[in-house]
């Protein structure tokens, strides 16, 4: 059993769908003494939301769960979008990615190509302004910057302003100006004044508090009152041909991912510790450990793809005109995640 880790694939993402078909049938293949092999392509971000996929790498309980005769070949993105795009293309089997991403996936395919088979994080999203800005009504005229157009955080925010009586536009024109852009040049833009705040994932509204001096105007948790406080932050979502023809390999991710959820919870300064020596390594850049802490106790770990929540995601995404009214039926296949929290002696989840 090998794992191969392709440093922010980019080279996945931005080659373009030309180059895609040429992969897309290399999840099987034959051994040179005859033997089948079996490789598994498996994408996340470099992200703390993401911990549970960076943990299970880090500690070897996906590979463990594959077993032998299986390489797990893994790709980084900086985006959902781009993940998404990888997963429809054909050259990913299985990704974390937000809630959004994964709705307009399964808009794009006609409800074909998508299904999300597990939960991974809950929380961590926030809405962080400069000190003096304490209420919603002083947001008027305000730039406001998200990870990407369209992406879970940046459709949260413009349903939010909209309840609040702004119109946003995907232009950047409106009553508050909705940029996207990266996460690592949001920090940046704040520090230097260029953005009144954002809606940003964790760990990024940590650093925007800790490091720019903002402040909480918005935790995303106080939303979901439906749901206990509970949405989805980031699942597992795979290709339905692959599901389809490899359940077994993709039941292994399932009992990766549970082991690394459990390890989290077992010892999370170790797992923390993984997250940051994880995304040094993919990124280059060194987190401070105690952002990572502090990102943790905003984030709740969970097998769960809290179901509740996705219906709303993708009503809001059409109330700001981002996706057209989309029927989510079938984008659910919970039957391998329950069969796994079965085999734990653990209650079944529920899908919408």
């Amino acid at each position: 059993m090998s794992t191969i880790t392709r440093p922010l694939a980019r080279r996945v993402a931005l080659l373009g769908v030309a180059l895609l078909p040429l992969v897309a049938g290399c999840s099987s293949d034959e051994a040179a003494d005859g033997s089948a092999t079996h490789t598994v392509r498996l994408g996340f971000f470099p992200n703390v939301t993401h911990a549970p996929a960076l943990v299970g790498v880090a500690q070897g309980t996906f590979a463990e769960a594959l077993g032998s005769g299986v390489e797990l070949e893994t790709f980084t993105f900086d985006t959902g979008t781009s993940a998404a795009e990888a997963l429809l293309a054909g050259s990913l089997d299985l990704t974390f990615i937000g809630p959004n991403p994964a709705i307009n996936a399964h808009a794009q395919s006609g409800g074909e190509a998508i299904r999300i088979v597990a939960g991974t994080t809950s929380g961590g999203a926030y809405l962080v302004v400069t000190p003096e800005i304490t209420s919603p009504a002083q947001l008027a005229g305000a730039t406001l910057a998200t990870p990407s157009l369209g992406n879970t955080q940046d459709v949260a925010l413009r349903a939010w302003l909209k309840e609040q009586g702004f119109e946003t536009n995907p232009d950047g024109s409106g009553d508050v100006t909705v940029l996207p852009q990266t996460n690592s040049t949001t920090l940046e833009s704040f520090l230097n004044g260029q953005i009144d705040g954002a809606w940003v994932p964790e760990p990024w509204a940590t650093r925007l508090i800790a490091d720019g001096g903002g402040v909480v105007l918005v935790d995303e948790r106080d939303l979901w009152e439906a749901t206990g406080g509970q949405y989805v932050t980031t699942h597992l979502i795979v290709r339905t041909e692959f599901l389809n023809e490899h359940p077994d390999l993709v039941k292994a991710v399932i009992e990766g991912l549970a082991a690394a959820i459990d390890s989290i919870a077992a010892d999370p300064e170790a797992a923390q510790a993984d997250v940051v020596a994880q995304i040094s390594s993919i990124t280059g850049t060194d987190p401070n450990p105690a952002t990572i802490a502090a990102a943790f106790a905003n984030l709740t770990f969970t097998l769960d793809p809290i179901a509740a929540s996705l219906q709303k995601s993708a009503d809001d995404a059409v109330a700001v005109e981002l996706l057209r009214p989309v029927d989510l039926n079938g984008i659910y296949d919970l039957t391998l995640l329950n069969e796994v929290l079965a085999a734990r002696g653990d209650s079944e989840v529920q899908g919408p």
